[in-house]
């Protein structure tokens, strides 16, 4: 069977071999020069331990990322077969739960009924519930979906999911937690790669998220960088594909039921199942591979103490996996996997190589401890071309989707919380209570977050007054010496101050996500109808763009149709907002009255698509630009739009009932701003046998007056009206391009204060 091993064409692949072996060389010259050139020997003991330390943990992040590299100039993409749709098996789907909210659940089984599947009876949907919920069960039959508990509630996830096995027949078993919605191509992009070869254990599918991660969201870049886990499942497990160490992720994977047989079902006494059971399975001789494409889209966790604990859980989980399997006395594992596996735990003590650099600088700058014994010369002959060529490696390899400053920023963030439990863990002491990862949406007070970024103001603050103590000892000395001091402090406090915006956070802005997606929709009333599509939805409520400024009654609301594939939904919606955009109108909708039903048509609709969120880090971002922003940001008061009615400017002259000429400035259909008259009726005479009738309301000075327009209604659907509004928006562009290069726009009524 085939496999894709390129990333490109040939110009490409020698781009990543040059890449990767400038990377590896000047990193050989680089720890060479460190160990034989730096140490701080005779500057005292303790100069002497940081500077082994640094060193030690400096050598090892290169060991890993020498076998990162490797795995990602050569990734092998397993080509998928294809299968006659008679031989697909049956597959059992496991959907594990414990105290995750209903509606939660009922996405996810939506999800899970409505994967496609050449025979739909050979699919079998199990509800695990080790929360024995009377909810739960009645959710279950509601939808259709079998319904598993337990009496004795051992072992957490694991022990729940092999309960569940005692029942499954199915030569297939599908995992997904209770937050992953599968889409529906999930069976159909998976079950065939376990026709490749006899012995398949598992297939990976990413764990993509339809919420911005609290890395995204809190650091006001979810329409600027990647969520932080697309870097592993879309790069780090693909290249662990050639030596057959990709990780059980836990959920949306698809398993062969004979390797779980084989390994004793899924592995319990530790606190990552997962991941010590995909070992497992490797271990007796099955392969197991990692595929790029997004199967199934799930909830990112919404509050930081959820992500900290998540994260240790991890951590916690992979370093007593290694213990309690005995990983180098597996003997199925060959030496490659096992340094795979060991560089994968290597990653959790990262919280301890961000400790020594941030307080290498400080201590040269606070108390004169040399950590490092160099010259700015040396640093720019040793250090900085291994610097660069680590950096372009990362950020080529990785396709965009991480860059060594990304890198930097989360894991400052994330050390603090770490140190503690990658200890305790290391030394044998295990965590006492196993907690399981908040599903809900929640908030944090501002004293909370303030709590959470303590450890790093207090290292930004120290940061901050080691730079100035070094900016001093650079003029006072005359010397350039400290430059590297210096670079180093600073790029330490930009981490810092990143981590704390980050823990600051930032208040959730609405209840639902919301996808950019073009989706079929009709909007009527009793005598109205459009046709159209949406720019984006939620579920609660959805927008669409016009080039034209058509006219619904705002206080009427809609009859609302959308269609996607199979799926209808059909629900009342009211308008929401009316704002001009590039290129014409973008109108805001809420849903109102939706029946269950349709909701869970919509829920079908909506979550049966990859997250539209980045997928790439741009080109060119600068680090002012990341402060900048976060900034800005911060201290902008939100804006809300609440126009309900298009508004079209004009500024031409007509002749009303009397042949006076009157200015109509602008017009919304319910109201018009003229200058010119103040009679208590006008009518306008629009040509082409068209009339604007109006009701004097307020007057407004020297703008003019404001009219309420009597026969909206009569003139919205002519063609000739709709040409003349057409008209009207092209003149005025051009008058806009020309009011733009004369300096500025002229003064303009916001009719909307006065409705």
């Amino acid at each position: 069977m085939k496999n894709s091993t390129s990333r490109g064409d040939p110009f490409m692949r020698l781009r990543n071999r040059v890449l990767y072996w400038g990377t590896f060389i000047t990193s050989v010259i680089y720890i060479v020069w460190r160990t034989f050139f730096t140490l701080p020997f005779g500057y005292g003991n303790v100069a002497v331990f940081f500077g082994i330390y640094l060193l030690v943990v400096e050598f090892l992040g290169m060991l890993e990322s020498a076998n990162h590299f490797l795995g990602m100039a050569h990734p092998l993409k397993p080509e998928k077969p294809i299968v006659d749709p008679v031989l697909f098996p049956s597959v059992d789907v496991l959907i594990p739960t414990y105290n995750e909210p209903v509606e939660l659940l009922r996405k996810t089984l939506i999800g899970a009924k409505n994967m496609e599947y050449p025979d739909p009876s050979k699919i079998r949907i199990i509800l695990c519930d080790d929360g024995v919920r009377t909810e739960m069960k009645a959710l279950a039959e509601e939808l259709g979906v079998e319904y598993a508990t337990r009496v004795q509630h051992k072992h957490a996830k694991a022990g729940n999911l092999n309960e569940a096995l005692k029942i499954c027949s199915s030569g297939l078993v599908a995992v997904f937690d209770a937050d992953m919605i599968p889409l529906n191509h999930f069976l159909m992009e998976t079950v065939p790669y376990f026709f490749r070869e006899e012995k398949v254990g598992f297939i990976q599918t990413p764990q993509a998220f339809y919420n911005p991660d609290l890395f995204q969201y809190h650091l006001y870049s979810e329409h600027r960088i990647p969520d932080e886990q697309d870097y592993f499942y879309r790069d780090v497990q693909l290249a662990k594909n050639r030596d057959n160490v990709v990780i059980f992720g836990g959920s949306n994977t698809l398993l062969s039921r004979k390797a779980l047989d084989d390994v004793g079902g899924f592995k319990t006494g530790v606190i990552t199942e997962d991941f010590a059971t995909g070992m497992l399975i490797q271990n007796e001789g099955y392969h197991c591979y990692a595929i790029e494409k997004v199967c199934a889209i799930g909830l990112a966790p919404t509050d930081i103490k959820s992500l900290f604990k998540q994260r240790e859980r991890w951590a916690r989980g992979c370093i007593q996996t290694v213990r309690i399997v005995n990983l180098l006395g597996l003997k199925g594992l060959s030496v490659r996997q096992k340094i795979g596996y060991l560089s994968s735990i290597w990653y959790w003590y990262e919280p301890y190589k961000r400790l020594i650099y941030i307080l290498a600088p400080l201590l040269f700058a606070a108390f004169d401890i040399l950590v490092v014994r160099t010259t700015l010369l040396e640093v720019l002959v040793f250090w900085f071309p291994m610097y660069w060529f680590s950096g372009a490696s990362l950020k080529r390899l990785s396709r965009g989707i991480r860059t060594t400053k990304w890198t930097n920023i989360y894991n400052t963030i994330l050390f603090p919380y770490l140190l503690w439990p990658v200890l305790l863990e290391t030394f044998g002491i295990r965590m006492l209570k196993f907690s399981v990862t908040k599903k809900e949406r929640t908030t944090q007070s501002l004293g909370f977050r303030i709590k959470w970024a303590i450890p790093h103001a207090i290292l930004f603050g120290i940061s901050m007054v080691a730079i100035a103590r070094i900016i001093e000892r650079m003029f006072l000395e005359n010397t350039l010496a400290y430059s590297v001091i210096f670079f180093w402090l600073l790029i330490n406090a930009y981490n810092l101050l990143m981590s704390v915006f980050f823990m600051l956070g930032r208040e959730p802005m609405r209840n639902s996500e919301r996808f950019i997606a073009e989706i079929d929709v009709k909007l009527s009333t009793d005598t109205q109808c459009i046709q159209t599509k949406t720019s984006d939805i939620s579920e609660g409520g959805f927008s669409i763009r016009s080039p034209y400024p058509f006219y619904f009654d705002p206080e009427k609301g809609l009859d609302v149709r959308l269609q996607e594939k199979r799926w209808i939904a059909e629900m009342k919606a009211n308008i929401v907002s009316v704002r001009e955009i590039a290129g014409g109108w973008q109108y805001a909708y809420r849903f109102v009255d939706v029946s269950r039903q349709q909701m869970d048509h919509l829920y079908a609709i909506l979550y049966n698509r990859e997250p539209s969120l980045p997928t790439k880090l741009p080109d060119h971002v600068s680090t002012f630009e990341d402060l900048s922003l976060n900034v800005q940001r911060r201290f902008a008061k939100n804006t809300s739009f609440n126009r309900k009615l298009a508004r079209i400017r004009i500024h031409e002259t007509f002749f009303d009932d009397t042949l006076t000429n009157v200015e109509l400035r602008d017009f919304n259909y319910e109201y018009m701003l003229v200058h010119g008259t103040d009679r208590p009726k006008i009518e306008l005479d629009l040509e082409g046998g068209l009339v604007l009738k109006g009701e004097f309301s307020r007057e407004q000075g020297s703008i003019g007056a404001l009219y309420k327009v009597t026969n909206a209604q009569e003139l919205r659907d002519l063609p000739q009206f709709q040409a003349k509004i057409t008209s009207w928006i092209a003149k005025e562009k051009k008058a806009e391009i020309q009011r733009k290069k004369r300096g500025g726009l002229e003064d303009e009524f916001n009719e909307n204060e006065y409705l």
